[in-house]
């Protein structure tokens, strides 16, 4: 199973990216996916969260901002970043059904 995260790069304060997740291999079907971020010297960190359960999940520094998608027939997920910080500036990684990370994706914003 290969994940492939892209999407990221260089945006100014308040712009907009939105990074995607694409799952290859014998994943089977997804039923969980998340988005997390590493900023320099901290630890990885949740973003957001898709499941078969219920509504998306969020972090509260994202929410309102951030939206989470995923087309399970294609085995990939989105995630649309709007209005974005510099304190939104990481390394953003995709996880599928909790087993599986994408390399990471840079994010960096300017102010």
């Amino acid at each position: 199973v290969q994940l492939q995260a892209s999407g990221g790069g260089l945006v100014q304060a308040g712009g907009s990216l939105r990074l995607s997740c694409a799952a290859s291999g014998s994943i089977g079907s997804i039923s969980v996916v998340g988005w997390y971020r590493q900023a320099p010297g901290k630890q990885r960190e949740f973003v957001a969260l898709s499941s078969n359960l219920g509504n998306p999940l969020y972090a509260d520094s994202v929410k309102g901002r951030f939206t989470i998608s995923r087309d399970n027939a294609k085995n990939n997920a989105s995630l649309q970043m709007n209005n974005l910080t510099p304190e939104d500036t990481a390394v953003y990684y995709c996880n599928v059904n909790i087993a599986y990370w994408g390399e990471g994706t840079q994010v960096t914003v300017s102010s």
